[in-house]
């Protein structure tokens, strides 16, 4: 700035840097000149601007004050109730709800019985905004389609564009989702563009992005928000670029980018501190909310707390930090004071209730879970929402979990794991299979739970999760060793009489024999879940999750090797040893005393035998039995019980 210019031509200077938004330099030459002869009303309102895009929230109300009361003195009513909303506005921001109110009936007062103007634009979509706080969508859209009437007839882009972002807005809140979507894309094209003033174009991208993180929209959110960025640095504004960051961060902590969204959310804060209590309270809540999924709960619990001191509301981060710290209780009281509120909007809702399932489990409280659960998918019926649906069969999956329907409960699991990886959210995609993994060692799959939970505890070391990745990691070891010590039912065959078989046929015709053999009892493991362990010459060792799907393999088996021998003339006779028991996971193999039990127990069945342990079909009751009897296993202590399975009174499949 030249000292030597006189005051005239500073003036001259600072209208033309504020007509071309270098906001820095209007503001320091609107400076100096109302420090030196004053303003008149239209330059004070432009120094207020500059004052508001550079951080100096206060000034910028300071000046518009000044402004409305030179328009009031002037008689002119119109410029100063475009000041009275513009008032009522950044009070909002400053939540200083009961100045912004009077500043709104100041505005309301001044347009009565005037000629229509873009200011009764602006005061509809006020009135609007009141109505859609109040969720009365419908007066919402009424205020909104007069607004955009208004705009229509003045041919105002700015007051157009507005109540089309507002249109869209409410459309998504009230589940019209694909219209308000392409009506929020469409006005977000034009801000990008270049065709709208500053304060609305940063709105409409900030607006964009919070659609894109309720709907989980994240992909498309992280590129509205790279367009956002590129337009802050254009302007050289201060404020907005906090705002577009703290949507920023929280598109990056959905996808899993925890340490940039915590760069993000950091320098929003520092960005927003002087420009408005209401944004930085949202950055500070952003930031707790990526610290708890990294695992600082120290630096998250201070984000919190400072969100809270800046009028924002913690929740459900807070109660979900306390139940991270082990105070069930606390996040007890926390999150169900919040849900019992319920002043929120239905994808605030969702969060809310997704913590309380969450929080309500961990306490034990079924019935607060199943409330909790319900709503939750009355709002998923009425939102088209990815991550909604989501949550709630993710919440109907733990309620099926608490009520013992554990075949329910994975069914629900799998489905929110699938919705969650198809929308990109690592983090909510890891924790449902962690509860899927719970589901799995409910019903004895303990080599399905201990992958999922290898899955997931990859995931959150992939984001720098390491709390939740240290917890996965023990659960994983939990698992592991029950899976190490499982209970299968072990199976044994082999073919009876092979070396004179192979004498009487030949080493080539026996090569192919086999190959026929081993293809066809693979397929009757197939079928029936068995694993195969091991297949030493022409017999076969696998394990079996149950008794019930072992002996209905080892019936198959035998059943189509009859089959084969009336359709073809031959087919090898096979020997089946049964016996369920527990044993030791040794890598791809099974261990232990019981094992080898079942091998001995193969042994002793003749041709075309199935030989079991008593114990091992003692709940079995359709299976018909013969020749029980007692037989001393070779390195078993004690004699065993054992029967002959009659596979021939079972009807074929």
């Amino acid at each position: 700035m030249d000292a030597t210019e006189t005051p005239d031509a500073r003036l001259v200077d600072a209208r033309r840097a504020a007509a071309d938004r270098v906001w820095r330099r209007a503001y320091a030459l609107f400076s100096v000149v109302v420090a030196d002869r004053g303003l008149e009303p239209d330059d004070l309102e432009r120094l207020a601007k500059a004052a508001y895009w550079t951080g100096h929230s206060d000034e910028s109300i300071s000046n518009l004050e000044a402004a409305y009361t030179a328009y009031i003195e002037r008689g002119d009513d119109l410029r100063a109730a475009f000041c009275a909303l513009t008032l009522q506005r950044q009070h909002s921001y400053l939540l200083r709800d009961s100045v912004a109110a009077g500043w709104l009936t100041q505005a309301e007062r001044l347009l009565d019985g005037r000629p229509e103007s873009p200011a009764h634009g602006y005061l509809v979509i006020a009135h609007a905004d009141a109505a859609r706080a109040r969720n009365d969508f419908g007066r919402a859209l009424a205020h909104v389609n007069r607004a955009l009437d208004i705009a229509a007839r003045l041919k105002d882009r700015d007051l157009n564009a507005w109540a089309v972002m507002r249109r869209g807005m409410f459309l998504v809140d009230e589940g019209r989702v694909d219209e308000g979507r392409r009506l929020m894309e469409e006005v977000a094209a034009s801000a990008a563009g270049g065709e709208l003033g500053g304060f609305t174009t940063g709105a409409i991208f900030s607006n964009v992005m919070i659609m894109c993180r309720d709907l989980a929209d994240y992909r498309r959110g992280r590129e509205w928000s790279d367009v956002a960025d590129r337009w802050c640095e254009r302007q050289a504004i201060t404020g907005f670029p906090g705002v577009c960051r703290t949507r920023r961060s929280e598109i990056l902590r959905m996808l899993g980018d925890l340490r940039k969204a915590e760069s993000e959310s950091e320098r929003a804060c520092a960005e927003l501190v002087d420009f408005s209590p209401a944004y930085a309270g949202a950055a500070q809540l952003e930031l707790g909310e990526v610290r708890l999924r990294l695992g600082n709960l120290l630096e998250a619990e201070d984000a919190f707390r400072r969100a809270h001191e800046l009028g924002e509301d913690p929740q459900p981060g807070l109660a979900l930090l306390r139940l991270a710290q082990g105070k069930v209780d606390t996040a007890s009281t926390l999150i169900h004071s919040s849900v019992a509120e319920g002043a929120f909007d239905r994808f605030a809702r969702a969060r809310l209730l997704a913590a309380e399932v969450e929080i309500a489990r961990a306490a034990g409280d079924a019935k607060r879970v199943r409330a909790a659960c319900d709503e939750l998918a009355e709002i998923a019926d009425q939102v088209a929402s990815t991550a909604i649906r989501a949550a709630s069969e993710w919440a109907r999956g733990i309620m099926a979990l608490l009520e013992g329907d554990h075949r329910g409960g994975s069914r629900h699991l799998r489905q929110a794991c699938r919705r969650w990886t198809a929308i990109g959210a690592p983090y909510e995609a890891a924790k449902a299979a962690i509860a899927l993994a719970e589901a799995n060692v409910a019903e004895g799959d303990f080599e399905v739970a201990s992958t999922e939970l290898e899955v997931a505890e990859a995931t959150f070391e992939r984001m720098g999760a390491q709390l939740e990745a240290q917890r996965t990691a023990q659960l994983g070891a939990r698992v592991r060793a029950r899976f190490d010590q499982a209970i299968r039912t072990f199976t044994f065959t082999d073919i009876v009489g092979s070396t004179s078989l192979i004498g009487l046929i030949g080493d080539e015709a026996w090569d192919d024999l086999r190959r026929w053999h081993d293809q066809a009892l693979r397929t009757c493991f197939e079928e029936h879940g068995g694993e195969e362990i091991d297949h030493a010459g022409d017999g076969f060792f696998v394990a079996f999750p149950d008794a019930t799907s072992a002996v209905a393999c080892a019936v198959e088996i035998q059943q189509r090797l009859l089959e084969h021998r009336r359709t073809h003339g031959f087919a090898p006779q096979v020997r089946i040893g049964l016996h369920a028991t527990e044993a030791t996971r040794d890598g791809a193999d099974y261990t232990g005393l019981g094992v080898h039990a079942a091998a001995r127990i193969a042994s002793l069945a003749g041709p075309g035998e199935i030989l079991a342990s008593a114990e091992t079909l003692s709940g079995l009751g359709s299976v018909q039995t013969l020749d029980r009897r007692a037989e001393s296993l070779r390195g078993i202590t004690q004699p065993v019980d054992v029967v002959a399975i009659d596979w021939h009174s079972v009807n074929r499949r």
